[in-house]
């Protein structure tokens, strides 16, 4: 019997319908998750273009799948953060860290602004825009810039993680990890405590993440099948200078960021950062990037936990170039539509001003809207005109949000890479290696 048993197993693969179905599940995991991904964002559009409307069934696929991630936003934020705080063993080294990024995140954001500057000055989005069938939208004023810092410390640690308060769990992590560092050999359970769950939350990462391909689908055919590609006529230009602008601050400034900061090549960082732009592209949220990003970040980039821990989470709530970037368009789109003439000084108080506000917006889709009044009364846009650029605005936004959400990533990843190679927190070999399969 167990001489004929190689002759009869493969008979019964091929009578066992299961057979075929293990092989084509094996080749379907075995096609990098970015291939996935992209097939399904192309999948997508095509869907959407030929279902139109009615590709708003499968909305509740792409709902499921941002809710799983969003899921994990908050836990993974605690644990990765206090675990890598608990790991630098100095405290110095934390503040070391800390500083290069934040010089970092306001270095690219002031260079995001330039670029959007540039680039609404060149294509003039603005000019002979039509505003007679915009509906006026209020936006409510942002939040005061002193309550935002004093927000961060939060009352009730466990209320900012059930409100998704992202900077007040931040704030409590590092002290957790502080506490773990300050307490010495006796705080060794709570540290492994903490790397285990941090490995956890990763592995749960993971397996969400196989769930992508089909998230992403519904996610862009919805889209698609909601707007079409009419509805680019009326913005032609102002879409124009968001994509043109999206693909200088992702490759110029970000390529610049990694190949002449950190000294590395800049085709595996691309490679190894697929899965994270994708997943921002169609979710149109930085927040609900972070777990891949991190995941990217340690497996495929070689990032070491204490600055993926450190970085990232940080990044997610105030490295937002693609916002900065596209509020200063909207900018001088409203002044050049509304016939506003602006000197240099009113260029450097948009900059300024965008800058500030920028690092204050929510990463969640169409967040850049929530801080655009605060920018145009700066240069003397009322609050009723204010209302009509947003109404103009907002029908399209989210096809927008998706390209612009692109440089928030890729801004969070590259400089994470750049720190991680100043702080010798980066393993270039992982970086390098060229058989990654995600």
């Amino acid at each position: 019997m167990t001489q004929d048993a190689p002759e009869i197993a493969p008979e019964i693969s091929e009578q066992n319908p299961a057979g075929p179905f293990r092989r084509a599940l094996r080749g379907w995991f075995a096609i990098a998750l970015w291939k996935r991904i992209l097939m399904a964002l192309l999948l997508g559009t095509i869907a959407g273009l030929l279902w139109g409307e009615g590709a708003g069934q499968i909305k509740w696929i792409g709902d499921i799948f941002v809710r799983l991630i969003r899921m994990l936003v908050i836990p993974l934020v605690f644990l990765t953060i206090a675990s890598g705080v608990a790991a630098l063993g100095d405290p110095r080294r934390l503040g070391s860290i800390g500083a290069k990024t934040i010089a970092m995140y306001v270095f690219t954001t002031v260079l995001a602004v330039t670029v959007g500057l540039t680039a609404a000055t060149l294509i003039q989005p603005g000019a002979g825009a039509d505003f007679s069938n915009a509906v006026p939208r209020t936006v409510a004023p942002p939040k005061d810039t002193a309550q935002m810092f004093i927000d961060i410390v939060p009352m009730n640690p466990f209320q900012a993680m059930a409100n998704g308060d992202t900077l007040a769990v931040i704030f409590f992590a590092v002290l957790v990890g502080a506490g773990v560092i300050a307490a010495g050999a006796a705080a060794d359970p709570v540290r492994r405590l903490l790397v285990s769950g941090s490995e956890v939350m990763l592995r749960i990462v993971g397996i969400v993440m196989e769930a992508a391909p089909f998230g992403v689908f519904a996610l862009i055919a919805v889209v698609v099948g909601a707007n079409g590609p009419e509805v680019f006529v009326s913005i032609l230009r102002l879409a124009l200078c968001v994509v043109a602008g999206a693909l200088v601050q992702t490759f110029i400034v970000h390529g610049g960021v990694v190949r002449l900061l950190a000294w590395l090549p800049l085709l595996p960082f691309y490679r190894g950062i697929a899965d994270a732009i994708m997943v921002g592209f169609s979710t149109s949220s930085s927040a609900a990037t972070l777990p891949v990003a991190i995941r990217v970040a340690r497996h495929n980039l070689g990032i070491s936990e204490p600055v993926t821990s450190t970085v990232l989470p940080l990044g997610a709530t105030i490295g937002m170039d693609g916002a900065a970037m596209y509020v200063a368009m909207l900018t001088l789109f409203a002044a050049q539509a509304f016939g506003v003439q602006l000197s240099l000084a009113d260029y450097l108080v948009i900059a300024a001003t965008t800058t500030i506000v920028a690092m204050g917006v929510a990463p969640v889709p169409s967040g850049s809207l929530f801080v655009l009044a605060a920018v145009l009364a700066a240069i003397g846009i009322t609050p009723e005109q204010t209302a009509i650029i947003v109404g103009f605005i907002l029908p399209f936004d989210r096809i927008l949000d998706m390209t612009r959400t692109v440089p928030n990533v890729t801004a969070d990843l590259a400089i994470a890479t750049a720190v991680a190679r100043w702080e010798k927190e980066i393993d270039v070999a992982v970086y390098e290696r060229d058989d990654r399969r995600s």
